[in-house]
């Protein structure tokens, strides 16, 4: 069997109810990809709807965790199993258009070997795969940066996590996503934008959903850890930065998340906000 040039992983944390669209969202796609699913220990019985939907597709790979890793633990299991030379993650509540994995190809290939990642507009989605917009409506296609978006993804957001495809090599070089934190997009962003660059695709490639307790949403609330995690990531950014000008970017990221700290009363991390501004300025 040749080798496949995409490979997906699909991660599923309690997510049932969606994983069988996610699965078939993959095995439709109009250029073959390796799928790998992984469970993360499941509560709702997600790993037997992942066993069921796979009985018709015994070339996919699964993967069902015992315990809990967490996002970014569980993407590295995927991972190591993965054999394409582009890889997908994918969360089992999303679902990939059809010509997701095509065009991602095409765009990383049309770009260069300078790009590593490439990333789209996205159809956002409630609960019952009802439309709620595009990505684009409230982030214009002519305000998205392309190529070194370094310093841009330091200041601000702009990328639709899910629509990301990346080369194998990227991932390769930064030894997968940071088992350490809570979430992965803002840290793989910042690594990754530091040793390639980014193309954008201006075309819904992927629906997103939109629920109710998704990670996302419960970022900024008392006690999160992802809270935690973004200071981490900023702690690594001021190691990376080389520039005047990249540290200009940190201090108006670092501004931000003082402000939501103490916003949801997170006094102590608001101080270790402030005490790394004052070594960004040294």
């Amino acid at each position: 069997m040749e080798t496949p040039r995409v490979t997906v992983i699909c991660l599923c944390y309690n997510h049932g109810r969606f994983v069988r669209e996610a699965i078939e969202s993959v095995v439709h796609q109009t250029h073959p990809a390796q799928l790998v699913v992984v469970d993360d220990a499941s509560t709702d019985g997600s790993a037997d709807r992942i066993c069921e939907v796979l009985k018709n597709y015994p070339e996919a790979i699964f993967l069902p965790l015992e315990k809990n890793l967490g996002n970014c633990r569980a993407f590295n299991r995927g991972f190591a199993l993965a054999k394409g030379q582009f890889i997908i993650d994918l969360a089992a509540d999303d679902v990939l258009m059809p010509q997701r994995a095509e065009e991602g190809i095409k765009a990383l290939e049309a770009a260069g070997e300078k790009f590593g990642v490439s990333f789209s507009d996205a159809e956002l989605i409630d609960e019952q795969g009802h439309p709620l917009g595009l990505h684009s409506d409230k982030f214009p296609h002519n305000a998205i940066p392309e190529g070194d978006i370094y310093k841009e993804v330091i200041k601000r957001y702009f990328i639709n996590s899910p629509t990301m495809m990346m080369r194998r090599e990227v991932l390769e070089a930064l030894g997968g996503y940071d088992e350490t934190l809570a979430y992965e997009d803002f840290d793989f962003w910042v690594r990754s934008a530091r040793i390639v660059n980014y193309c954008y695709t201006p075309r819904p490639l992927v629906r997103r959903r939109i629920l109710k307790q998704s990670m996302a949403r419960m970022q900024y609330m008392k006690n999160s850890p992802q809270l935690t995690s973004t200071f981490r990531v900023c702690e690594k950014i001021m190691q990376l930065n080389e520039t005047p000008d990249e540290n200009k970017a940190l201090k108006q990221r670092v501004f931000y998340e003082m402000r939501r700290a103490l916003g949801v009363l997170e006094l102590r991390l608001a101080i270790r906000y402030g005490r790394l501004l004052i070594k960004i300025q040294e």
